[in-house]
């Protein structure tokens, strides 16, 4: 009979956790794989084991977060309204993912904390993009898209929500969104990037 794993899923997930909990607490600098370890009740040597260095831990914290980003839109029902959906995608899943986990927002989005383009990363990654086309691609088939392109439209939305992430985490540090009222900040910016793909094309300017 083989050996027993003596690190499996439920120590990488704890370590994980523990990892999210030091970030969210104290920002990058306070990562180590000594006090993920400490964190976690459990050793260094359990680090080494499942993630192979700190920066493999943070790259899996980034991974996480588009794979739960992609768990929660994959669940989001597509209704008739397809331009409806791409602006519930962000009041009602991105700006959670920012509300909830703030820590994994940073990791994955800001690039904190010695992010390496690990392969589970990097396909979770183009995984995520491609769902966000896909809905995109809705939307154009909806012909509300006017002459935007799928992929530049995605890039514009995903924009929009990581501006306005940004906007919510700073929160009084520097406040731009109405306290208490940031989901209808959220709601109103996202219906004017959507209603504008459809928007007809500027008349070129007349020469003089």
């Amino acid at each position: 009979m083989g050996r027993p794993r003596e690190h499996d899923e439920r120590t990488r997930a704890t370590l994980r956790a523990a990892a999210e909990r030091l970030v969210a607490e104290g920002g990058p600098d306070a990562l180590s794989v000594r006090t993920v370890a400490d964190e976690a009740g459990t050793t260094t040597r359990a680090v080494y084991s499942l993630f192979g260095s700190k920066d493999g831990l943070v790259a899996a914290l980034a991974q996480s977060t588009f794979e739960l980003l992609y768990e929660r839109i994959d669940e989001l029902p597509e209704s008739d309204d397809p331009a409806g959906d791409l602006v519930a995608i962000g009041t009602d899943i991105v700006r959670a993912l920012v509300r909830d986990h703030p820590a994994l927002f940073r990791i994955a989005f800001q690039r904190i904390a010695g992010l390496q383009p690990e392969p589970g990363l990097v396909e979770a990654r183009e995984r995520a993009w491609l769902q966000l086309q896909r809905r995109v691609q809705r939307v154009k088939d909806a012909g509300l898209l006017g002459r935007k392109s799928v992929p530049d439209a995605a890039r514009e939305i995903n924009a929009m929500w990581e501006g306005l992430a940004n906007a919510e985490l700073r929160g009084d540090v520097l406040r731009i969104m109405p306290e208490g009222e940031e989901e209808v900040a959220w709601r109103d910016a996202l219906r004017t990037v959507v209603r504008g793909f459809n928007a007809p094309a500027p008349k070129a300017a007349r020469r003089r």
